[in-house]
């Protein structure tokens, strides 16, 4: 196929898409204007059937668990594939990339960014802590909570280096973590139906509404998501930075 017709069928389908996209953009309701009805229902009677006070994890944990369930280990199967794609071929060993030229040496980081460094890694570990355990009382979730975590393990590459970084994030008990925590959703519907209810039923006490103890299995399930999204990005960070460290072997 020469380049004109190459040209030619990209703009058909790009204006195809601009069109379709545009179509729904008008169809949008207007900013501030909820049409409902599912978020009013969610809004009535998550509160004082579930005691909790963030939607968002009544829906995403409860009301629709199953659903997450399988957005989980999309999640999963993503981290597993790139392994698979980016493991360590025959011939090939891991190196200290050459950053620079020979009579021009890369500088050692400063002590103000290690610091700072340290600073930053432990401040967005509490914040993605927090944002795990309080899924059920404020916004935030598993999801984003262990987003957050992982991206504490890059904050200490870009201030201390690969060696740190490796050190902060050993391979196999970041695997195991991850493994535990797609595990632990399953285990817990397999338990709820050993109990005598429906998988991902939310059997475990209430608690009372806004207290941290509270929601039943929302906050255990948010828990186990937290582990697994940490954990994969984890480990999808250390399979791209090893990318960058790896040469053929000509020995």
């Amino acid at each position: 196929m020469s380049e004109r017709i190459r040209i030619v069928v990209f703009l058909a389908v790009a204006t195809g898409f601009a069109a379709l996209l545009l179509w729904g953009l008008i169809g949008l309701p207007a900013f501030g204007q909820y049409q409902g009805p599912y978020g009013d229902v969610i809004n009535a009677v998550a509160v004082p059937e579930r005691h909790l006070t963030n939607m968002a994890s009544a829906v995403n944990f409860d009301y629709r668990a199953f659903d997450t369930l399988g957005e989980e280990y999309i999640l999963f199967a993503a981290v597993t594939g790139l392994a698979l794609l980016l493991r360590q071929a025959r011939g090939e060993i891991e190196e200290a990339p050459r950053g620079a030229a020979d009579d021009r040496p890369v500088p050692p980081p400063s002590d103000a960014l290690r610091w700072l460094g340290l600073i930053a890694a432990g401040v967005t570990n509490l914040f993605g802590l927090y944002i795990v355990i309080h899924a059920h009382l404020t916004p935030g979730g598993g999801f984003q909570g262990g987003a957050i975590l992982g991206t504490a393990c890059l904050i200490v590459f870009l201030s201390l280096g690969y060696a740190s970084y490796r050190r902060v994030s050993p391979k196999v008990p970041i695997q195991f973590g991850e493994s535990v925590g797609a595990g632990a959703y399953a285990l817990i519907g397999i338990g709820t139906v050993l109990a005598g209810g429906a998988f991902l039923q939310n059997l475990l006490p209430l608690g009372q509404t806004g207290k941290l103890f509270s929601a039943g299995t929302v906050p255990v399930i948010n828990f186990a998501v937290g582990v697994e999204v940490a954990g994969g990005f984890v480990l999808m960070f250390t399979e791209f930075l090893k990318e960058t460290r790896r040469i053929i072997s000509h020995r």
